[in-house]
């Protein structure tokens, strides 16, 4: 009998053993060694062979008592202490998120009573609800593996695996559908330089695309029309010119960031402008900067979709083994 129960815990590591009821424990429960266990299971079954007429069935309070627990492995350790630290990580980073996104829009008083019907587009609100959700799924994760608690573990597991299917399914439409999404990042692109003056947001997400990709305006430099600050009828100095970081050399071989750099350049023509200004358009920039990363895409894409599907796996194979 200790040769069986020796084998079984080896082959097994969720393996059940024995154990008082209210020390059974989702994740880790407090056991007492595996020699003391087989005693008390020697003992147990030899009174229950003395007890006379009622063979086989025994009543008694010490037998009612013994439940199944398990004994775990050293990675069962880590695997818990690695799931309140991954989901401690990214609790913080939801909660700072979450903070930018609410900053962003009290200091825009974007809920203020003229601007809170167009709250809906304002970038900010991305950031507010991207911080909520990872802020709410991750502390689950994190509070079921600190108090080994099976509810909040399974909400974790089924909520990771309900973002795992909307990803997938994410990445299909847009593959699919790749026309559409580009007309719609056209759109959005234009929409952004329309209210470029008028919206910090759009102006910051504006001149990182155009600084990082070395484009200017959607398809061209001439998008930049579309604003009325920028539109060649406009009256003010920045008529017929474009922002700043169009420009080939903002800061002119210096350290001082020129601002005027781009007065005037959608009077020159194209090739007095190339040395002044980035000619191509954003879009076409992105799609380069897909093709000579696909790699890398696809690759973190694979990466962070396996731990995203390990993690669940993990959490829910010693959680149903206990419930078997």
């Amino acid at each position: 009998m200790r040769r069986y129960f020796t084998i079984k815990g080896i082959l097994s590591p969720w393996s059940r053993r024995d154990a008082a009821q209210d020390e059974s424990s989702p994740l880790i429960p407090k056991v007492s060694s595996a020699k003391e266990d087989v005693e008390e299971l020697g003992d147990v079954t030899t009174e229950s062979h003395e007890a006379g007429p009622n063979k086989g069935q025994d009543n008694s309070p010490v037998s009612a008592g013994i439940q199944p627990h398990y004994i775990y492995s050293f990675m069962d350790y880590i695997l818990k202490y690695f799931l309140i630290l991954s989901n401690l990580m990214f609790t913080v980073l939801g909660l700072v998120v979450l903070v930018l996104g609410m900053w962003g829009l009290i200091s825009k008083r974007s809920f203020a009573q003229e601007k809170i019907g167009s709250i809906g587009t304002d970038p900010m609100l991305v950031f507010l609800t991207l911080g909520f959700v990872l802020t709410m799924l991750c502390l689950s994760g994190c509070v079921g593996a600190l108090r080994e608690n099976s509810t909040l573990l399974k909400l974790f597991s089924a909520a990771l695996l309900a973002l795992i299917i909307a990803q997938v399914l994410t990445a299909i439409v847009v593959y699919s559908l790749q026309v559409q999404v580009g007309d719609y990042l056209r759109s959005g692109m234009l929409a952004a330089m329309v209210h470029y003056q008028d919206d910090l947001d759009l102006r910051f997400i504006t001149d990182e695309i155009q600084s990082n990709l070395q484009c200017c305006g959607a398809d061209n430099y001439r998008d930049w029309e579309l604003n009325i600050y920028y539109n060649c009828s406009a009256p003010g100095v920045l008529a017929c010119g474009v922002p700043a970081t169009c420009c080939v050399d903002p800061l002119e071989n210096g350290t001082v960031w020129n601002s005027q750099c781009g007065l005037g350049a959608q009077l020159l023509d194209e090739f007095s402008a190339q040395s002044v200004i980035f000619l191509g358009g954003c879009l076409g920039g992105m799609s380069r900067w897909i093709e000579q990363h696909e790699g890398l895409i696809g690759t973190v894409g694979v990466v962070l979709l396996g731990v995203q599907i390990w993690l669940p796996v993990t959490v829910m194979l010693p959680l149903t083994t206990r419930d078997n």
